[in-house]
């Protein structure tokens, strides 16, 4: 057999400077970082230091300055938003009040209403009362209010009332009644 001649195998450029380069230069770089973190230099710090004099290096690294400057704006970008949150609690609230205002203003103005006239709401409750205890209150009311009373109801509940009344006072009621309508 003929014996071929051994070529060599060409390794890859890029092969090549890996191996003969960037290796060796990263492990000595470890090598080193190791050796002044023993003997007590802040490698970062430096590092840090020197990295934000160079140019295009300066962007990539931040400061402390720069951190605590990021740290304060998170913290107010923090409270803005818990203000924020607080200004949509106070507003709901708001919104809340003036919906019990607005329920509070009809309420007044129906009982205002039910207040110009109030011999119409006691006549009212005098309708569906039983006439002898109708007769009792109204017999012990001023004869102006019982007069105005007996004028806001029926004239068969107001008949009714004065039958149930001791005659008397039915009588004085009775003519009371008869000279208002003149």
């Amino acid at each position: 057999m003929v014996k071929q001649p051994k070529t060599k195998k060409k390794m890859n450029p890029f092969l090549r400077f890996l191996f003969a380069i960037v290796i060796p230069i990263v492990v000595l770089i470890i090598v080193v970082i190791i050796i002044f973190s023993a003997a007590g230099v802040n490698v970062m710090d430096w590092t840090k230091e020197k990295g934000s004099n160079i140019p295009v290096v300066s962007t990539f690294i931040t400061t402390a300055e720069e951190e605590s400057l990021q740290l304060e704006e998170e913290q107010v970008q923090a409270e803005i938003e818990s203000k924020e949150a607080e200004i949509q609690e106070l507003y709901q609230e708001i919104d809340g009040l003036e919906f019990e205002n607005e329920q509070m203003a009809q309420e007044i103005l129906r009982l205002e209403n039910n207040d110009e006239n109030p011999e119409d709401a006691a006549a009212g409750s005098f309708k569906d009362m039983d006439n002898e205890q109708a007769a009792l209150i109204i017999e012990n009311l001023e004869n102006e209010t019982a007069v105005a009373i007996l004028e806001e109801v029926s004239d068969e509940v107001r008949g009714e009332i004065l039958e149930a009344m001791d005659p008397e006072t039915a009588a004085t009621l009775t003519q009371l009644l008869i000279s208002s309508d003149e």
